[in-house]
């Protein structure tokens, strides 16, 4: 009887085993990481010129897709070509303001001489970012570390200014001082959905037309934060 067994059974247990490998196959040729992502960060000034200081908490938001393209048989690295939005604000202690010849002033606020309860700037950009993958995830297996690495293009299709003090409320929107392009690197890491965020800005934001007592702001925009992937 146990011999009938082994003749007609074992036939069929090594034809499913052979199939779950073959489907095993069939997914890891298919397998890739395309996500959708959603970031929070605080946002800091770099390179700040004499008297700029921050105050408040500064946030920014992202969310976007990313294309992920394998480059290795294992599929554990890839190239990932997203596109993305951001808001981002910055409350610091610098008063922007239109002059009389229809240009725009940048002054450090003087505590002791204005009283304020709000001064920001914020951009919302288009964002393209790319970057090089690295993970350890599997076919079927969805929690992994990861490690993605790259470079993100920003356009910045708006913007806006608020002083909210005395002796005048002062809001300006779409001014040109702002650098329209902005461009910087990034990396992300972490296990499955939570992962660390930094972005360092490579240019200004703002233009070289944009002074405070004659020197050239050349401050730039630092994020640090969280992202999350979501198939």
């Amino acid at each position: 009887m146990s011999l009938v067994f082994f003749l007609f059974f074992t036939p069929l247990l090594w034809s499913q085993e052979e199939e779950g490998i073959v489907a095993l196959k069939e997914i890891d040729s298919l397998y890739k990481e395309d996500q959708f992502y959603i970031g929070v960060t605080y946002n800091l000034i770099g390179k700040q010129p004499e008297g700029l200081s921050q105050s408040g908490f500064s946030t920014g938001i992202h969310f976007g897709y990313t294309k992920d393209m394998p480059i290795n048989k294992r599929r554990n690295m890839a190239i990932g070509l997203g596109l993305g939005l951001s808001f981002n604000s910055f409350n610091q202690n610098v008063l922007i303001s239109e002059t009389n010849t229809n240009g725009f002033a940048f002054n450090i606020i003087n505590d002791a001489e204005i009283n304020f309860n709000k001064n920001k700037f914020s951009t919302y950009m288009l964002e393209l970012p790319l970057e090089f993958r690295w993970r350890t995830s599997t076919a079927v297996d969805y929690k992994f570390w990861r490690i993605y690495a790259g470079f993100k293009l920003g356009y910045v299709f708006a913007n806006n200014t608020k002083f909210i003090g005395e002796p005048d409320t002062i809001k300006l929107s779409n001014i040109a001082p702002f650098n329209k392009f902005q461009y910087g690197t990034s990396i992300s890491a972490g296990y499955n959905t939570w992962n660390f965020y930094f972005y360092y800005s490579l240019n200004s934001i703002f233009d070289s037309n944009s002074k405070i007592e004659g020197k050239n702001i050349d401050a730039n925009a630092i994020k640090i934060g969280l992202i999350f992937f979501l198939l």
